[in-house]
């Protein structure tokens, strides 16, 4: 044991001065090749004196990101995560200054920009040179993890002892049953592919199965679904809620909150992740009692429920601060090119893809995926119950370049090798983990409304109802046609004015609003959901208008003859009761369609007007009412068929010939799966107690 012991130490030695030793020949290297950057007098030096120089600097910069980082860091707690990562470089720069000071012989000098670069390349190749080190040697690494568990086992948790099957959820968002089969079969997904494939002269280790998600096919409706167990009057990603005179958004820490909590009170229990859980980048929390980068928290009180908590503790390492910059910075560079070469090409469908959003690319795909699988390795190396975990860089890219796109597929490639470190980890964690990997929904291609016919939904609605609409809309072909139907109908004149702008928002104006390729239409001054009749009363045109175009698929509104009815082209109408499938203006939507129709027309908060666009079924297209050639939000095409990837260990998803409808239905399937893994003791929620009575 006391030679095991002293191996170690002498091991631990041997890298840590090794590590030195690259950082000073890096610093060396820096200073013949940057000339604002100077390891010796202005007399000169001896070469000697020189390196002794760049030892003691390297040995004072690494003594100084280890140990004043982590408390710069923490005194930046309220400087936002995004510009965080941009004062990395300037931090970082500043520590290189401090340590050339503080060098015996005082000789080192650099000006502030070149201190920057130099801080930061050696930043980097330290971090290279360790982890390296630690790979090469299998032992080393699988003893740095277990002391990592070590450490959080020691701060008091009961989990030490533990060694029933822990879960782990990570969800690839955005990423269809459809689009992960083609990339394993195109050999973007290496890991996956290994997962379905036999292994070891055994079957695979994983089950791919699709799930079929509801009307609503965003993340909003489906985690809070999966997490909480009741996604009940979520009609969209956002909608109008008139008691309230307030939109509701999903992304919106204070929506958010507010849906969670509606959540629990019609459940009964705190959520899925309840009982030593944890929550990482997800829109709610699902009762964990860890939670990092969750919205429905953010309003909360505390140092341990902010949002950016976990933003602070993975750019606490400074290694992981310039990895992540330079990566953010690469992400940036790359989709300037990729936007501009999209328009050089004359890239069709395609939308703008300038101002701010290089950078929200680069946060969704670097920034945010690196801070949450860095929280996720920390969970399991702490061996906790259940940890659920949200990647979004697919769907950000989607949105953008199409979900079939050659961007995308980058980023499926580097949610792979996520995987693979997460598999690599699971290894080394103090009890085994079980692995499922989901998507929420999927992504639909398609050019969008406004880009196929001149003028949004809310223009169209808008001239169904009679009001002005700017003259360059009404000169569009989609534009003149609901124009004509508004002057046969009311006889109205069209505005004269040819100014793009919003006219002066009146009392009974409808609500316009986009989720994807769904729109919702709410009259803010009727205090109720008002029914066809009357609509037909105040707008004659409006119904017509929107059910006979020809980018809309269909409309569900309220009737008081026949409680509800959907409208389809040719004054097609048939009652919510009657929905069958596969005929009617549902005809190509596919199975489950009438049902999820039904279910949404049930809601408390169901919108006025709901409007689904025009898909075809043979390509897979929908019109995307918002800015999106990748969307998803309705019914139509592979956004509404995300995966399940699940362990073999496990359960079947379902039965033999059933289909897993829903994310109230996959929230269940999660809580028997935990229940098998017989350590998060999770109970049944009331719903379902009220089943099994």
């Amino acid at each position: 044991m006391g030679q095991e012991r002293w191996r170690r130490l002498i091991s631990g030695v041997g890298r840590s001065a090794a590590v030195w030793a690259v950082s000073t020949a890096t610093m060396l290297v820096l200073a013949g090749l940057l000339p604002d950057f100077r390891l010796q007098s202005a007399a000169g030096d001896s070469v000697t004196r020189i390196a002794l120089t760049a030892a003691a600097g390297a040995g004072v910069f690494g003594l100084l990101s280890s140990l004043v980082w982590p408390l710069l860091v923490r005194l930046l707690l309220l400087v936002p995560a995004l510009v965080l990562g941009l004062l990395v470089f300037f931090l970082n720069g500043s520590l290189l200054l401090l340590a050339l000071r503080l060098t015996p012989s005082g000789q080192g000098e650099a000006a502030p920009e070149t201190a920057v670069v130099v801080a930061a390349v050696m930043s980097a190749v330290a971090s290279a040179t360790g982890g390296a080190l630690a790979v090469r040697d299998d032992a080393a690494y699988g003893r740095r993890l277990y002391r990592l568990a070590a450490r959080r086992r020691r701060r008091g948790d009961d989990r030490a002892g533990r060694r029933t099957p822990a879960v782990l959820f990570i969800q690839l968002d955005g990423v269809g049953h459809d689009v992960l089969r083609a990339a394993v079969d195109k050999g973007l997904m290496p890991t996956v592919a290994s997962w379905l494939g036999p292994r070891d002269g055994q079957g695979p280790s994983h089950r791919l199965t699709c799930w079929r998600t509801d009307w609503s096919s965003q993340t909003g409706a489906s985690q809070l679904g999966i997490l909480h167990g009741s996604n009940h009057d979520v009609p969209a990603f956002r909608w109008y809620e008139k008691e309230h005179r307030e939109v509701m958004v999903c992304n919106r820490p204070a929506s958010a909150a507010e849906l969670q909590r509606r959540a629990i009170e019609r459940t009964g229990d705190g959520g899925l992740l309840a009982g030593d859980g944890a929550s990482r980048g997800n829109l709610f929390s699902g009762g964990a009692d860890e939670v990092a980068l969750v919205l429905s928290v953010v309003v909360r009180r505390g140092r341990e429920n902010r949002s950016r908590a976990g933003y602070f503790a993975y750019f606490s390492d400074p290694a992981n601060a310039v990895r992540t910059a330079l990566s953010f910075l690469a992400e940036v560079f790359r989709e300037i090119a990729e936007s501009t070469r999209a328009r050089l090409t004359r890239q069709r469908p395609r939308v703008k893809r300038g101002g701010l959003y290089p950078l929200v690319r680069a946060f969704a795909t670097v920034v945010e995926r690196d801070v949450v699988v860095a929280a996720v390795i920390g969970d399991m190396l702490a061996g906790r119950n259940a940890v659920y975990a949200d990647l979004v860089a697919y769907d950000e890219v989607a949105h953008h370049s199409g979900p079939h796109s050659r961007d995308a597929e980058k980023v499926l490639r580097r949610l792979d090798r996520c995987l693979a470190l997460l598999a690599q980890v699971a290894e080394h964690t103090p009890r085994p983990y079980r692995i499922v990997v989901l998507s929420d929904h999927g992504q639909s291609p398609g050019e969008t409304f406004r880009t196929r016919y001149g003028l949004s939904l809310a223009n169209l609605v808008r001239a169904g109802c009679g009001l002005p609409v700017p003259r360059r809309v009404e000169r569009t072909h989609s534009g003149t046609e609901a124009r004509a139907a508004v002057r046969a109908a009311l006889r109205r004149p069209v505005e004269a004015g040819g100014e793009e702008r919003r006219p002066a928002r009146r009392h009974d104006e409808p609500v316009v609003l986009a989720s994807g390729n769904l729109g919702l239409v709410s009259f803010p001054d009727v205090p109720h959901r008002m029914t066809k009749e009357e609509i037909d009363r105040r707008h004659p045109a409006l119904l017509s208008t929107l059910a006979n175009h020809p980018g809309v698929g269909f409309v569900l509104v309220r009737s008081e003859e026949h409680d509800g009815v959907v409208l389809g082209a040719f004054d097609a109408e048939v009652p919510v009761g009657r929905l069958a499938d596969g005929s009617g203006p549902l005809a190509g939507f596919g199975p489950g369609a009438a049902d999820a129709v039904r279910r949404t027309h049930s809601f408390p908060h169901t919108a006025d007007i709901m409007v689904n666009s025009w898909y075809d079924p043979v390509e897979g297209e929908v019109l995307a009412f918002e800015e999106q050639i990748g969307s998803h939000g309705g019914l139509g095409g592979a956004q509404a068929r995300p995966f399940l990837l699940s362990p073999v260990t496990l359960s079947a998803p379902e039965e033999e010939g059933a289909e897993l409808v829903g994310a109230e239905q996959v929230h269940r399937l999660f809580r028997r799966w935990l229940r098998e893994c017989d350590g998060p003791q999770v109970p049944l929620s009331a719903t379902e107690d009220e089943r099994v009575a």
